[in-house]
């Protein structure tokens, strides 16, 4: 299980999005994990992840403190993760993989539209084994901007799809992905759901 810390441990910008997250979802308690260890602490070095029940099912888990290390000009990314169920570990963990790809700049920013191995299922036995950098669509607009200090933060959606799907996006662009997914009625956070490209 991943180390749970404190509000003090959040830098204001972190803190903004900690309750960013208590204000559009009621108040629901958002708990504050550590990142997984690694070497996410050279890039990111105060990199927390937030992780709260959603009222209509499953948890969402949201990095804190990447915007620190990665905005320019005030303007600078976190990421969302729909999940099923609790499953610190390995959420945490694709997160801070997320986060440090992200921080390492160059050509592995990411932005709305990219996508991003993961290297193993997003959940066991998931055929799901990369990551769509998506608007928040399930939240609306409401959830992706945040205002912190000196700027703001655009939080997105990383959705977990198939390799199939990581090659179709970048054959046909992300419109056509997008529209297969609504085609098709997906659920995002299902770890079995099949792929909607050959």
């Amino acid at each position: 299980m991943t180390a749970a810390t404190t509000d003090d441990d959040l830098t204001p910008a972190a803190r903004a999005i900690l309750e960013h997250l208590r204000t559009r979802f009621g108040g629901r308690q958002v708990d504050i994990l550590a990142p997984a260890p690694g070497p996410i602490h050279e890039l990111v070095p105060s990199l927390h992840v937030l992780s709260l029940r959603l009222p209509e099912g499953g948890w969402l888990y949201a990095t804190a403190g990447l915007w620190d290390a990665t905005q320019e000009g005030g303007h600078g990314l976190e990421f969302v993760l729909h999940a099923p169920m609790a499953a610190d570990e390995v959420h945490v963990e694709t997160l801070t993989m997320a986060a440090f790809y992200h921080a390492s700049g160059g050509d592995y920013t990411l932005g709305h539209g990219h996508t991003v191995p993961i290297g193993r299922p997003w959940w066991r036995g998931s055929a799901c084994d990369h990551l769509l950098v998506s608007l928040p669509y399930p939240w609306g607009p409401s959830l992706e901007t945040c205002t912190v200090p000196g700027g703001h933060a655009r939080l997105l959606w990383l959705l977990p799809i198939t390799a199939a799907e990581k090659t179709f996006r970048h054959d046909h662009g992300l419109e056509a992905l997008e529209q297969r997914f609504e085609d098709a009625g997906i659920i995002p956070t299902d770890p079995d759901r099949p792929s909607v490209a050959p």
